[in-house]
């Protein structure tokens, strides 16, 4: 438009001139100046129409670029940190690492005094042994004790049958029983000093409860066959009654006999027991073979170590040794404002910029998180004061990386970066 102005400035008084000369008919001359000067003025138009229309069409496609993604600069390399404690207490002998050093799954990290763990397996192994030696003559006697039980009862029974039938045969047995009562008063005394013996053994724990058993029923059978013996020499005066004091006696063994299945049963009991005892010291022996385990300590995953032990120490349970960073398994912690989070959705693809390479990572978004990251804080918001402003929050995004994009490792936790994710 200025160049139009302008022509026609000049064109004015030339146009006057060749006028007056030529009787008022334009020269060819001044004809072909004006044409040339509408020909510049509509190549002058087609330019400022096409430069509009590429601006525009550039405009569209920077329009739509930028309208394509969403991106945030608040956002971290994040990862798993394996804080390995100890779990017993020791002393450290041996630290087999160093800080920043490369460990696989397994490594052994630092070692822990075995030898207070070693004599405490040894010892329960000990212990072991000695309940499963007492469970086993437990168990021996269980079934010794029910067979002898039984044939007490029945040797009782015959004796009350063989009392009641010597009812009539008693006067008869007069000078036999004289006899019998001198060589029972002698079995008589060698049983009871037997008993009292046996007793003083029990009570030590040096014979079964068997022996005492049998030597205490020895020590009242011949007290038994004493009295018998001495009711047999009144027979001859005291027939009836003597016959009827030894029944007496032999229902009174019969009783006694019968309270066998109860003696049993005890037995049992004590047997259940000494099982329960093997299976407490196998327990133990477990827990002393595990924390004999627990002396090393090992790495639970490959990854960068950042130790916090030395030897000497003495550690506790619970106690942070080491703590192992796995490189291998990083992702990307994004920010995204809550006005960012419209289109943004699971699987969408995302270019990562490292600021400390000048590098570009792909990968894709993997979740969103529940809550804004205010919620996670020591002091979540709370505005039901009544002292609300409301701000942008911001919502953490997830983005795993495509396989094999951290191959070299080169990806620390903590490093800024700058994803963008495609949203179209």
């Amino acid at each position: 438009m200025a160049d139009q102005t302008q022509l026609e400035r000049l064109d004015a008084p030339t146009e006057n001139v060749s006028a007056t000369a030529t009787g008022g008919m334009p020269s060819p001359k001044l004809s072909q100046e004006r044409e040339q000067a509408t020909q510049r003025r509509s190549r002058l138009r087609w330019f400022v129409l096409g430069g509009a229309i590429v601006l525009a069409v550039v405009g569209f496609f920077v329009w739509r670029y930028m309208n394509s993604y969403e991106d945030t600069d608040d956002a971290e390399v994040d990862g798993h940190v394996n804080n390995v404690s100890a779990r017993i207490s020791g002393y450290i002998l041996k630290v087999n690492v160093d800080d920043n050093q490369y460990v696989d799954k397994g490594a052994v990290l630092a070692e822990i005094d075995p030898r207070d763990y070693q004599v405490a397996v040894e010892k329960a192994k000990a212990d072991l042994a000695d309940a499963q030696a007492t469970a086993r003559a437990m168990n021996l006697n269980v079934p010794v004790e029910t067979i002898g039980t039984t044939s007490q009862v029945s040797s009782s029974e015959a004796d009350l049958e063989s009392a009641e039938a010597g009812v009539a045969a008693a006067q008869e047995q007069l000078d036999s029983a004289r006899a019998q009562l001198a060589q029972a008063e002698a079995n008589n005394t060698r049983a009871q000093q037997d008993a009292a013996r046996y007793g003083m053994l029990i009570a030590k724990g040096e014979v079964s409860q068997q022996v005492f058993d049998q030597a205490e029923a020895s020590a009242k059978a011949n007290a038994a066959a004493v009295d018998s013996a001495r009711a047999a020499v009144s027979a001859a005066q005291q027939q009836v009654s003597q016959a009827k004091s030894h029944v007496n006696a032999a229902q009174a063994t019969l009783r006694y006999s019968r309270t066998g299945p109860q003696q049993v049963q005890a037995t049992q009991a004590r047997a259940r027991a000494a099982i329960a005892a093997v299976q407490q010291k196998q327990s133990a022996l477990d827990q002393a073979l595990l924390d004999l385990q627990y002396c090393t300590i090992t790495a639970p995953a490959a990854g960068v170590v950042n130790k916090h032990v030395e030897v000497g120490m003495n550690v506790q349970p619970g106690q942070t040794l080491v703590a192992v960073v796995q490189i291998d398994d990083a992702w990307i912690t994004a920010n995204f404002k809550e006005t960012q989070l419209e289109r943004m959705k699971v699987g969408q693809p995302v270019t990562i910029h490292v600021d400390a390479f000048g590098r570009d990572y792909q990968g894709k978004v993997e979740s969103l998180a529940g809550a804004t990251g205010a919620q996670f804080s020591l002091l979540p918001p709370e505005n039901a004061t009544g002292n609300y402003v409301k701000v942008v929050q911001r919502v953490p995004v997830k983005i795993v990386l495509d396989p094999n994009q951290n191959n070299d490792h080169l990806l620390r936790l903590g490093m800024s970066v700058e994803p963008k994710v495609w949203v179209k």
